[in-house]
This record gives structure tokens, C-alpha cells and sequence, in this order.
């Protein structure tokens, strides 16, 4: 069971990284549950304190992750139109990779610039609050991405630290025909 929930965890830890860049994923409720898995197994001790710490940074920063893109694109005048605009930027640099690792940054961008023009007249105007959003919508993203990193980090660290425990195949067997009561009480007769 250690295993799978090695495992089960570690591919949390990846999609928790991916949510970090689409919005459909929580990218750090899902890193975190990732990191609990690890903390359920048996090899690894329980450390509530980290659990409870952890958690809370992953759900604060889901939430400023939706409020840094709107104060943002308030305070350079934006629309919701332009948080929409990245959004859509970003799922487009993700699923059509025109301009390599640079369309994360790019599509984004364009993306909120052409959602503010259809909804400001000014271009100048449009294009301030397009940089506002934008701006807002890279600091979510990248507070995300780090927190899920970081939990990466903490999740590999403990599995190698205790992955002699985690992969030993007799102490849990033992364990749990001690805890049943055969351990023992089997005698082979010959007869």
C-alpha cells in the first residue's frame, strides 16, 4: 500500500505542477494531497505540524491566485474581459506551442490585450490594462508554481530519505501477520 501511495502521490505532485499554468487544475490543493499520500504511508512518520503548515499555504495561495489578476488588472485600469484574455492566451500556449517556451509568456499577453479591446475603445487605455492583467495573472502563476515546486521538493526529499522503509517488503508483511496473531503461532509438523 506504501507503494501506490508513493505513486498516487507522486502523479499529484506532477498534475499539482501542471494546475499551476491551467486554470482548470487546483495546482496546490493537488500538490498538497500529493504530500499527504507520502505522510499516510506507514514508512513515513506523521508530521501534523508540516501537514497543517503546508496546507494553509496551498489554500492561500489558490486564493490570491484569484485575487492578484483582478487587483491587478484594477489597478491599470483593466476588465475582466483581460483575465479572461490571458486565461485563454495561456490555454493556447499550452495546447499550441507556436513560439516554444516563450508562448507562456507571449499568449498571455496577446490574449489580454485583444479581451481588453473588445472592451475599451482606447488603445492606450487597452493596452495599460492588458499589461495589468497580464502582470497579475504571471504573479499567480508563478506564486503557484513555486508552492507546487516546493512541495515536489519536500515529497522527494522524504521519499528518498525514507525509501529503504517504503520498499522493504518483508517489515510490512511481518507487520501485519504480528498484528493478526499468526507470527508465531504457525508450527510445521513432520510427520
Amino acid at each position: 500500500m506504501d507503494i501506490f501511495f508513493l505513486v498516487l502521490g507522486f502523479l499529484l505532485m506532477l498534475v499539482g505542477i501542471l494546475g499551476s499554468f491551467l486554470p482548470i487544475l487546483p495546482g496546490p490543493p493537488l500538490s498538497w494531497v500529493g504530500l499527504l499520500l507520502l505522510y499516510l504511508t506507514t514508512a513515513v512518520p506523521d508530521n501534523w505540524w508540516l501537514l497543517g503548515i503546508t496546507l494553509t499555504i496551498a489554500l492561500t495561495v489558490t486564493v490570491l491566485d484569484y485575487v492578484i489578476p483582478a487587483a491587478g488588472t484594477k489597478k491599470f485600469g483593466g476588465s475582466r474581459a483581460g483575465i479572461w484574455g490571458s486565461i485563454i492566451g495561456l490555454l493556447v500556449a499550452i495546447f499550441f506551442p507556436i513560439l516554444g517556451p516563450f508562448g507562456i509568456i507571449v499568449w498571455p499577453f496577446v490574449g489580454a490585450l485583444v479581451g481588453e479591446l473588445t472592451n475599451k475603445s482606447d488603445n492606450k487605455t487597452a493596452l495599460k490594462a492588458a499589461f495589468g492583467s497580464f502582470i497579475g495573472f504571471l504573479t499567480g502563476t508563478f506564486l503557484k508554481f513555486l508552492i507546487t515546486v516546493i512541495y515536489l521538493g519536500l515529497f522527494t526529499w522524504k521519499a528518498i530519505e525514507y525509501s529503504a522503509e517504503i520498499f522493504s517488503f518483508t517489515k510490512s508483511n511481518h507487520s501485519v501477520f504480528s498484528s493478526i496473531g499468526f507470527l508465531g503461532e504457525v508450527s510445521i509438523s513432520s510427520s
